[in-house]
């Protein structure tokens, strides 16, 4: 590795690694090593630049988070989470993806179990918002009136996802970005432990959530792992009412269309 690369990696080493650890220690010695004179001041300013990076990106992708923790409480999280998790690519809206995880072990909120949940709704909907984009073919929806419904699929819309949780996570999303429910309500569900299954998509440009019935999860994670309509239809609730739902969901945006199922389908059936 040439001069220049080793400078480049010394720096990168001593910006992520965590302040006042062996590894930070370490980095910086290597750093000033390979830099004549070292710039103390450089790499202060680097850090900062760095933190807030890290600051803004984050409040970007988890905007319910940074309510529920408080300002000053999630930048310190936004620099913990920099220096244990450092971004991979250039791309700062690719960054965040281990805050849940990251949530869940952290021993100082075990008081609010919930925030690991919220979190991965929040990244699902930071997901759906990246997600490519697709139009919706409204003409298909004529082929389930008169082929083999073995032979084909509902396309979902871009970045839906299920995430289901022991707490009222579509509840604490919502009164945070739409006040509905209200503070109030979403806070009793907490207490009461209520469980919910949040379903995300994109309806158009704009990323949306909205709790998902029991005899309705069935149905998406099979549409989710590629199964045909038949087969998702199987693992509906006693109370799914198909048209309904289809209805409901083509105007939501949350079914775009309907396509040919694989001849050879390789994910089997939740």
């Amino acid at each position: 590795m040439n001069t220049l690369a080793l400078q480049q990696q010394a720096l990168l080493d001593a910006l992520f690694a965590r302040p006042g650890s062996g590894g930070a220690s370490s980095a910086l010695l290597q750093l000033r090593a390979l830099l004549k004179p070292p710039s103390a001041r450089g790499l202060m300013a680097y850090q900062a630049n760095g933190h807030a990076l890290a600051e803004r990106s984050l409040l970007g992708a988890y905007p319910v988070i940074a309510q529920l923790l408080g300002a000053d409480n999630f930048n310190g999280l936004a620099r913990d989470l920099w220096h244990r998790h450092p971004p991979v690519c250039g791309d700062l809206a690719q960054w965040g993806d281990a805050l849940p995880a990251f949530l869940a072990d952290n021993e100082q909120l075990t008081e609010v179990p919930y925030l690991a949940d919220v979190a991965r709704v929040e990244w699902a909907l930071h997901r759906a918002a990246g997600a490519v984009d697709a139009q919706a073919d409204l003409q298909s929806f004529a082929r389930l009136s008169h082929e083999d419904p073995a032979a084909l699929m509902l396309v979902l819309a871009p970045g839906t996802a299920l995430i289901s949780s022991a707490w009222p996570v579509v509840s604490l999303v919502s009164a945070h970005t739409d006040r509905q429910p209200s503070l109030a309500e979403a806070g009793q569900r907490v207490r009461d432990r209520v469980g919910e299954t949040a379903v995300v998509w994109r309806q158009g440009l704009r990323p949306c959530v909205a709790a998902c019935p029991a005899h309705t999860s069935g149905v998406l994670r099979a549409l989710l792992a590629g199964a045909t309509l038949p087969d998702a239809l199987d693992q509906a609730g006693s109370e799914f009412d198909f048209s309904d739902w289809l209805t409901q969901a083509v105007h939501d945006g949350l079914v775009t269309g309907v396509t040919d199922a694989p001849l050879h389908p390789t994910t089997d059936t939740p």
